[in-house]
């Protein structure tokens, strides 16, 4: 049985246990424990070693501030801002669309929200913009100048931060959603409009009695997605 909240001490285990965790504990991580996870997140490659990647770290209350900021323009439908790149295509295809579903569905279901209860839909939504309780909030960005193999890179980067964390016992959860808010984030963090705000992250440890934690919607197998020459 795998351990969800113990440091993870393989890489093995790391990729095994990593979730996208929706409810945290209030407890801090270290600003030592923060820095290192970047440290070994930035061994990622990158295509000649340009490194593409910039993070603002958030805590405390400044992540209190841009969190409730994201959720009042969320939650009043407040106008006038978007993501600054399509992560969908529009519209969805199959098979994706599909997954896509199932993996909302799921989550909904998991918390006994019924299709059409769009209120309790839009406030489980909302956590997204608070990073869902974490201490710790990341947002990255991009110089807008770099093509699609930098963003390659960034997701490599990612996944590193998202596994180096484990092995200290934390857990994390990627939020394209904080992406759709860059103007309120450029007010907060000062990032300069010549940089697309990619995503946001939240960082710190599971909460384990969380009922939305226990959701890990269903992967491919290898057959499914591999082919052997």
């Amino acid at each position: 049985m795998l351990e969800l909240d113990r440091p993870s001490p393989t890489v093995a285990e790391a990729l095994e246990t990593r979730r996208s965790t929706r409810a945290f504990l209030s407890t801090p991580v270290s600003r030592e424990t923060i820095v290192e996870i970047l440290r070994l997140a930035s061994r990622a490659p990158s295509g000649s070693n340009i490194q593409p990647w910039r993070v603002h770290v958030v805590t405390g209350e400044p992540l209190r501030r841009l969190g409730d900021a994201m959720q009042r323009a969320y939650l009043a439908d407040e106008p006038g801002h978007a993501r600054e790149y399509d992560y969908y295509t529009d519209p969805l295809f199959e098979p994706y669309l599909g997954r896509r579903r199932a993996c909302g569905w799921g989550l909904y279901g998991l918390l006994g929200i019924a299709r059409g209860e769009k209120d309790r839909m839009k406030a489980q939504r909302a956590k997204n913009y608070n990073f869902f309780g974490a201490p710790v909030g990341m947002v990255f960005s991009i110089d807008k100048r770099l093509e699609i193999g930098s963003w390659m890179d960034y997701g490599m980067f990612l996944q590193s931060i998202m596994l180096a964390a484990r092995g200290f016992g934390l857990h994390t959860c990627p939020q394209a959603s904080i992406a759709e808010f860059p103007r309120i984030v450029r007010s907060h963090l000062a990032i300069g409009d010549d940089f697309t705000v990619v995503c946001g992250m939240a960082l710190g440890y599971r909460d384990p009695q969380a009922e939305v934690n226990g959701f890990q919607p269903e992967r491919l197998e290898v057959e499914e997605f591999a082919t052997f020459v």
